[in-house]
């Protein structure tokens, strides 16, 4: 069974996990007019490259974002529904609070690293530097969903 976790955003990423292997993608972007954008075309290609049973997407909102970062985000999250929509990928949206609540998580995005480091100690080096907390967070949700999944 192969579990997708997204980290939405700009400085999200994709965790597939199976229960043995961690597979990490960054958010795929491109610039146009001097905003980043997520790149469908590239997002899709990541998917299509795994056998996914299910995808956890972070469910997030824009409050206390500027308009232009709002706008932003919430077309990322289009892209990611859509496209996950179109390669036929089942998915849940599961709040931050549930998934870290479940793995005893806490907020701090270097919190965050750190626990993916003692609950995946084997690809702990996918998020040593401080700007990885979008793939530690990918890789927590993928392990959430798998344990969900799994019936642990």
């Amino acid at each position: 069974m192969n579990i997708l976790g997204i980290d939405v955003g700009m400085n999200g990423a994709f965790a597939f996990y199976d229960g043995a292997e961690l597979i990490i993608y960054d958010m795929p972007v491109f610039e146009r007019n001097k905003t980043r954008r997520v790149d469908a075309e590239k997002v899709k290609r990541i998917f299509n490259l795994h056998n996914v049973h299910h995808a956890y997407v972070e469910q997030v909102n824009a409050f206390g974002m500027g308009a232009s970062s709002a706008y932003n985000f919430g077309w990322s999250c289009g892209i990611i529904e859509g496209v996950l929509s179109c390669c036929a990928i089942p998915f849940t949206y599961v709040t931050p609070q549930k998934w870290k609540k479940t793995l005893s998580v806490p907020a701090d995005k270097d919190a965050s690293r750190m626990r993916a480091s003692q609950l995946l100690p084997a690809f702990a080096h996918n998020w040593d530097r401080k700007k990885d907390d979008g793939r530690a967070e990918a890789a927590l949700i993928s392990l959430y969903g798998y344990e969900l999944k799994a019936g642990h």
